[in-house]
């Protein structure tokens, strides 16, 4: 039986291990999938510390990695719209009796050598995408995407915030920035991602200590306040100062995670101004896949930029640090077997 190396984590002990495992083969329905690039992405690093747990995984080892791109290996009994050799991305999870599955949380992902997809979570990648950049798609890029024109239904002109400009939230102001909004105010504690925010498009950058926040935040929406605000930091007190800052029928979206709660401080004014609190998670990858690779394909956005290192398969626990401890910042480190 052919063998491949996989970066697995064993759940219970929380331990990171590269293995010789045997290489798998497509069933019906199926397709192997040479990796050729997979992104390391906070969340796998939430999994390996314990904070997020896998809900629906057979077993208690799996190999990680939600951002995948490749080419396809070996089609399965019954598969006809693929064939040998195209370039792919595949979905960050899949649809199965009615639940949603997370690849590389709840099943084996892409930090391996191959990786089986349904035929039908894939998304062909154009010839002009490095695999690199179409790896980062299906999480660190559609997750905002669908944040803001899904959940938060962002219109032209709209005052929106991002807290937190992180591997989504440099993303979203990206984002924002081509789906019209106006101002763009990214609030972030770290000079350097204020920096990067001002380069990816923000109008305004403010650090989330500054005590004047909410009155610079007032100042640039015309006294008005943000019609909509995304929480992709996670964090219980950003989450409160983000809801301060928002206009009446203002909408704060949470796309960070954290099993903290939220406090509605003054409930009376939140009702009173008819604001919302909506949760996001994900995206519908079937439509915004091809939206994102159509305007990355098309020159409206790129996301090479985001791409802050590139290392072998081998190296993964090296990654995991390098982004855990925000080792010259990165936004994207990318695996290749």
């Amino acid at each position: 039986m052919e063998q491949m190396l996989a970066a697995r984590l064993h759940v219970p002990s929380r331990g990171l291990r590269l293995e010789e495992v045997p290489r798998p083969h497509p069933g019906p329905g199926e397709v192997l999938v040479k990796v050729e690039a997979a992104g390391v992405c906070l969340s796998d690093v939430h999994l390996i510390d314990g904070t997020l747990t896998p809900l629906l995984l057979r077993g208690d080892t799996v190999t990680l990695g939600h951002e995948v791109s490749g080419t396809i290996a070996e089609v399965g009994e019954g598969v006809t719209v693929w064939r040998e050799g195209q370039r792919v991305v595949l979905h960050a999870g899949e649809v199965r009796d009615g639940v949603t599955y997370t690849r590389g949380v709840d099943y084996d992902g892409g930090w391996a050598e191959y990786a089986l997809s349904a035929a039908h979570a894939l998304t062909p990648l154009p010839d002009a995408i490095p695999f690199e950049q179409g790896a980062i798609i299906p999480d660190a890029v559609s997750t905002p995407w669908g944040a803001i024109t899904t959940t938060g239904a962002v219109r032209p002109a709209e005052a929106v915030g991002v807290w937190g400009v992180g591997g989504l939230g440099v993303h979203a102001v990206q984002l924002l920035r081509t789906a019209g909004a106006c101002p763009i105010v990214a609030v972030d504690p770290s000079p350097t991602a204020r920096e990067r925010a001002l380069a990816a498009g923000a109008d305004l950058v403010l650090d989330s200590a500054d005590p004047e926040l909410r009155a610079r935040v007032g100042a640039v929406t015309g006294g008005a306040g943000l019609t909509a605000a995304f929480d992709f930091a996670g964090v219980p007190a950003v989450r409160e100062q983000a809801l301060k800052a928002l206009a009446p029928k203002g909408r704060l979206v949470l796309v960070g995670l954290t099993n903290q709660p939220l406090t509605v401080q003054d409930g009376t004014r939140f009702s009173y101004l008819q604001q919302q609190i909506l949760g996001h998670y994900g995206s519908d990858m079937p439509v915004a896949l091809p939206q994102l690779l159509a305007l990355i394909n098309g020159g409206r956005l790129d996301f090479s930029g985001s791409i802050s290192g590139v290392l072998p398969l081998s190296r993964a626990a090296e990654a995991v640090e390098r982004l855990e401890k925000k080792e010259g910042n990165p936004i994207r480190l990318i695996l290749r077997p």
